[in-house]
C-alpha cells in the first residue's frame, strides 16, 4: 500500500488525478435530462411520489447510441459540467484549508502502530483449543473445541435479554414433540426478531428506526410458520434471478410502485425481475460498468471482491455484480418498501433483513472493499455523520464508497443543502472525493469517496471532528453495541490487520492472510497460517469425497448455503467453483475469525443461535452446522433453535449436521418430530444430512387477551376471545385458557359471572365453518397456568386477538 511521504506530494497526486478525471468529464455533452424522482436521501416516503414521477416520463434518444432512453424534460435544476468540477474544486479546497499550516507529519508513537491494545489483543490473542476425536472414512482434522479459557467474538453484552434458561430442559427426548403453527399477524412471513410487536409498541422514539432494530422475544418461539397458499419449489439459479413464483412471496406493492423503475413486475404467475433499479432504471450491469469507467481502480473481481450494499432495494445490483465475480451482502429494513430482502433471497441473491439506526451492524471493522448506497435513504448528513461513521468503520482502508443519489447530481434546494453537509462532514472525515461521474442512460451522477489508507489527515485537521475513538473502543465489537460517533486510526505495521490491501482475487481466497501470525495457535492448534491451509484442505477432501457424492444431495438445486458455524470459512471456500453463495456465521461466544473469512474474499455475519436470525422464512436451500448443537445446547434450548432452523429452510431444503454422537441422536429426534427426512451416509460417524418436506402442522396455538373490570368492590379480569378460523385448515384447536377449582376464591358479588372451564375444554357454537367462542375464568389462576403452559407470565393487553 503506497504510503506519500510527506502531505504536499500526497494533495499533488491527488490534483493530477483529478485533472485526468476531469479531462474525461469536460469530453462528456451536457446531462440532457433529469431522474424521474425528485426527493433526495432523506426518509420521505417514495411511494408518494410515484404518481407525480410517472407522469414526468418522455421518450428521448441518446445521439451517441441511438437508444431511445426513458428521461425527464431538461430542467434548469439538473447539474452542469461546470458545476460538477466546482464542486470537485470545493472540495479539494475544504481539504486543503482544515489542514494545520507547518505541522510535521503525525507518526504513531505506539510501537506497534495506531492500533489499541485491545485491538492488538484482539486479533492476535492466541485460541485455546481441545481436540474432539471423530471417525470418518475421509481424512479428518480434529475438530476444534474451544477452551473453556478461549475468548468470546463479541462481548457478551445481551445476557439480561433473555431469560436464564435451564439445562434440565434440554436433558428431555423431545421425539415426538408436538409441534403447533405460529399464530403471528406477519403470518408466513415471520422474523420473530424483527417483528416483537409488544416490544416495538414500548418504543416511543423511532427517530433513529429503533423499530426495526432486533428485538428478540425473551424466549425463542417453538412454533411454526405456515407455508403461503401456493408455495412451489423456488426457481433454480440462474433462472430464479429474473423470475420467482408469484405465491412463494405473494406481494405485489413494490411492484405496482417500483414497477415504472424496473425493480419487479407482476408477469402472470411470476414476479419478474428487469434488472433495474432507482439509480439504474436500464439495468444494473451498465450501471456497474459506468462505475468501473469512472474509478478504474476499482476494478470489479479482482481489486474488489467484497460490496456492501446499503438500501439495496431487490438487490439487482449485486445480482448482477456475480457477472463480474463480485460477491455482494445487500441489506434493507424491514419497511414500507414490502418484502424486498425476501424478494432479493427467493432472487439466489445475498441478503439479510438490517437498518442502519442507532446501533452498529454486525460484521467486523475494516472489511468491505466497496460500499455502495444508491438512493439508499440514510440520511448521512444527519446527527453529526453517525450513520457514515459506521460506514467508515466496516470500509476497507483505501475502500471506496460510492454514493449515487439526487444530491450528488440535482440542483433542488433540499439536494443542495444535503450536499454542502455532506461535502463537509466527508472533507472531516478524510475522505478523498475521486470523481463525480454522470451518466447520461440513465439520467443520474455518482460520487466516488476512497477513505484514507494513513493517518496523516486525520492528525493534521484543524478541528479534530469527527474525534479518533477512544483506545478502549474494539472496532470489532458489533453484536448490540450502539453506535460510536467516531473514527479509528489506520493500522500501519505490516502485521496489522488494514495495513494492505488483500491478494487479488481469486488468489486471496487460498493465502493466508499477511496478518496471521505464526507466533499465535489457531483454533486447530497449529500456527495460524498454518492451521488456516490445514483448515482448507481438510473443507476440500471432506466436501469432494463426501458432500458431492455421499449425501443425496442433488446441489444443481442449491444456491443460498448458510454454515453456521464457520471458522475460517473452509467449507465456503471449497465450494467455489459451484454456483453458490455462502453466509458464514462465526458465533458471539466463539474466537473471532470473521475477519479472516472477508479476506479470503468471503462474507459473513456476527450471530448468537440462541435467538433467531434476521432473515425472512424459507431462504435458505442447505444449512452446514459442524459441531454446533453441542455447544447450544449448554446455553439454549435445542427446541427453540430447531423451530428456528425449519423457519430459514426452503420446504425441500437440506441441512448437514457434524458433531458428537449423543447430540446427533437429539437432533434426530427433533427433525424426525419435524417429518424431515434423515440420511446416514455409509460407515461415517458423527453425521447426517436430513431434507424438509412441506409438512405443516394441522394445529395452532390461539391465545386470548383480557380486559381489566370493576365490578362492585372486586376487582376481576373478563377473558373474551372471538376466534375466526376456518375448521377444515386444522384437526385440532387448542385453547389456553383459564380455570378455576376453588370457587371460594371468587366475590360472590360476580361468582355468577364466571363459567369454570379446564384448560382443553371449550363451549363453542359452529356457524358457517368457523367457530366461535367466549371464555371466563380467574385472573391469578389463569396467569399461573398460562405460564405453566407458555413459560412467561401474560401481560394484559386492550383488544382481542384474531387467529390467523
Amino acid at each position: 500500500m503506497m504510503r506519500p511521504s510527506n502531505l504536499p506530494m500526497m494533495r499533488m497526486r491527488k490534483r493530477v488525478a483529478r485533472g485526468r478525471v476531469v479531462e474525461e468529464q469536460e469530453k462528456q455533452k451536457a446531462l440532457e435530462t433529469q431522474t424521474s424522482e425528485e426527493s433526495s436521501v432523506t426518509q420521505k416516503q417514495e411511494v408518494e411520489q410515484t404518481t407525480a414521477d410517472g407522469n414526468q416520463h418522455v421518450e428521448n434518444v441518446d445521439p451517441e447510441s441511438n437508444q431511445k432512453v426513458e428521461n425527464t424534460e431538461i430542467s434548469r435544476d439538473e447539474m452542469t459540467d461546470e458545476d460538477q468540477q466546482q464542486r470537485v474544486d470545493e472540495h479539494q479546497q475544504q481539504e486543503d484549508d482544515q489542514i494545520q499550516p507547518g505541522k510535521p507529519e503525525w507518526r504513531s508513537r505506539d510501537p506497534n502502530g495506531a492500533t489499541s491494545d485491545a485491538q492488538i489483543e484482539h486479533d492476535e490473542a492466541p485460541i485455546h483449543t481441545e481436540t474432539d476425536e471423530t471417525t470418518a472414512q475421509v481424512e479428518e482434522s480434529k475438530v476444534p473445541k474451544e477452551s473453556k479459557k478461549s475468548r468470546s467474538t463479541q462481548p457478551d453484552n445481551h445476557k439480561e435479554r433473555r431469560k436464564a434458561r435451564s439445562n434440565d430442559d434440554n436433558k428431555s427426548n423431545n421425539y415426538g414433540y408436538t409441534w403447533q403453527l405460529c399464530n403471528v399477524t406477519a403470518g408466513a412471513d415471520y422474523i420473530p426478531c424483527l417483528d416483537n410487536e409488544k416490544v416495538i409498541a414500548k418504543i416511543h422514539s423511532r427517530k433513529h428506526h429503533e423499530h426495526r432494530e432486533r428485538h428478540c422475544p425473551d424466549e425463542p418461539p417453538t412454533c411454526l410458520i405456515p407455508l403461503p397458499k401456493g408455495y412451489k419449489t423456488p426457481v433454480d439459479w440462474p433462472q430464479s434471478r429474473d423470475k420467482i413464483w408469484y405465491h412463494n412471496v405473494p406481494h405485489t406493492s413494490l411492484a405496482e410502485v417500483k414497477g415504472h423503475q424496473n425493480w419487479v413486475k407482476l408477469t402472470g404467475e411470476f414476479l419478474t425481475f428487469p434488472g433495474g433499479g432507482t439509480q439504474f432504471i436500464h439495468g444494473a450491469l451498465h450501471y456497474i460498468d459506468f462505475l468501473q469507467e469512472a474509478v478504474p481502480d476499482i476494478a470489479w473481481g479482482k481489486h474488489s471482491r467484497v460490496v456492501l450494499d446499503v438500501g439495496c432495494g431487490v438487490a439487482s445490483f449485486g445480482g448482477y455484480l456475480f457477472e463480474r465475480d463480485v460477491l455482494t451482502l445487500s441489506f434493507a429494513p424491514k419497511d414500507e418498501h414490502e418484502a424486498q430482502v425476501q424478494f432479493a433471497l427467493e432472487r439466489g441473491i445475498p441478503a439479510i433483513s438490517a437498518v442502519m439506526g442507532s446501533q452498529r451492524l454486525p460484521f467486523p471493522s475494516r472489511v468491505f472493499d466497496v460500499v455502495h448506497c444508491a438512493r439508499c435513504r440514510v440520511p448521512w448528513h444527519a446527527d453529526g455523520g453517525a450513520l457514515l461513521l459506521e460506514l467508515n468503520r466496516v470500509l476497507r482502508p483505501g475502500g471506496y464508497f460510492v454514493w449515487s443519489a439526487t444530491p450528488v447530481y440535482q440542483k433542488l434546494e433540499e439536494d443542495v443543502q444535503i450536499w454542502k453537509e455532506m461535502s463537509s462532514l466527508t472533507v472531516a472525515m478524510c475522505w478523498d472525493l475521486v470523481t463525480i461521474k454522470k451518466d447520461k442512460l440513465n439520467s443520474i451522477g455518482a460520487a466516488i469517496y476512497q477513505k484514507p489508507d494513513s493517518n496523516d489527515c486525520y492528525e493534521q485537521r484543524k478541528e479534530k471532528n469527527p474525534p479518533i475513538c477512544k483506545s478502549g473502543d474494539d472496532p470489532n465489537a458489533a453484536w448490540y453495541v450502539p453506535l460510536q460517533s467516531c473514527m479509528h486510526r489506520v493500522p500501519l505495521q505490516e502485521s496489522e490487520r488494514g495495513s494492505q490491501w488483500p491478494e487479488e482475487w481469486p488468489d486471496r481466497l487460498q493465502t493466508p492472510p499477511y496478518w496471521l501470525n505464526k507466533s499465535q495457535m489457531g483454533i486447530y492448534g497449529k500456527p495460524y497460517p498454518d492451521d488456516f491451509a490445514s483448515d482448507y484442505e481438510h473443507w476440500k477432501k471432506v466436501v469432494s469425497m463426501l458432500y458431492m457424492n455421499g449425501l443425496g444431495i442433488s446441489w444443481s438445486h442449491v444456491r443460498n448455503v448458510m454454515d453456521m458455524r464457520a471458522a475460517y470459512g473452509g467449507f465456503a471456500a471449497a465450494l467455489k467453483d459451484l454456483k453458490v453463495w455462502v453466509m458464514n456465521v462465526v458465533n458471539t461466544d466463539s474466537p473471532d475469525t470473521l475477519p479472516i473469512i472477508y479476506e479470503r474474499g468471503l462474507f459473513g455475519i456476527y450471530h448468537d443461535w440462541c435467538e433467531s436470525f434476521s432473515t425472512y422464512p424459507r431462504t435458505y436451500d442447505l444449512l452446514h452446522a459442524d459441531h454446533l448443537f453441542s455447544r447450544l445446547k449448554k446455553r439454549c434450548k435445542l427446541v427453540s433453535v430447531m423451530a428456528e432452523i425449519d423457519r430459514i429452510v426452503r420446504p425441500g431444503g437440506k441441512m448437514i449436521v457434524r458433531d458428537d454422537s449423543s447430540t446427533i441422536k437429539e437432533v434426530e429426534n427433533l427433525l424426525k418430530s419435524l417429518h424431515w427426512e434423515i440420511h446416514f451416509p455409509k460407515n461415517q460417524e458423527g453425521i447426517l444430512a436430513a431434507q424438509k418436506s412441506d409438512w405443516r402442522p394441522n394445529s395452532v396455538i390461539i391465545l386470548c387477551s383480557y380486559q381489566f373490570k370493576n365490578l362492585g368492590n372486586c376487582k376481576m379480569e373478563q377473558f373474551d376471545v372471538d376466534l375466526d378460523v376456518e375448521t377444515s385448515d386444522f384437526e385440532e384447536l387448542h385453547y389456553y385458557y383459564a380455570m378455576d377449582n376453588e370457587k371460594e376464591n371468587f366475590c360472590k358479588a360476580t361468582e355468577s359471572l364466571f363459567h369454570v372451564k379446564e384448560i382443553g375444554s371449550s363451549s363453542t357454537d359452529s356457524d358457517d365453518g368457523f367457530v366461535k367462542g367466549t371464555y371466563h375464568g380467574q385472573p391469578s389462576v389463569f396467569s399461573e397456568k398460562f405460564e405453566q403452559v407458555f413459560g412467561v407470565r401474560p401481560e394484559p393487553i386492550l383488544q382481542t386477538p384474531r387467529a390467523r
